[in-house]
């Protein structure tokens, strides 16, 4: 029996939400906090995935999937830069 594909979206997203929640309860203590934020953000950026392709569909239309993904992407590494940049400064 082969589950369909918003269902096995539905438990990776929810197995995603477990990881972050273990990673933020118990996280800071582990990691450095660059690493730490960089570990949230890829999980929400896998998350997002998740929902952009199975959820709305654009698994059909990789090209959007693609675009979207990118923007993504690139906000995700912006928030980080965001997030690091404040050590930086004297």
């Amino acid at each position: 029996m082969t589950l369909p594909s918003v269902t096995l979206a539905w438990i990776a997203l929810l197995g995603l939400s477990a990881a972050t929640v273990l990673v933020t309860t118990g996280g800071t203590g582990h990691f450095s906090p660059v690493l730490f934020g960089g570990l949230l953000l890829l999980l929400a950026f896998i998350k997002a995935r998740i929902i952009l392709s199975r959820y709305l569909g654009l698994w059909q239309a990789p090209v959007w999937l693609s675009g979207f993904s990118w923007v993504i992407g690139l906000y995700c590494l912006l928030l980080l830069v965001l997030y690091v940049a404040p050590g930086f400064s004297p």
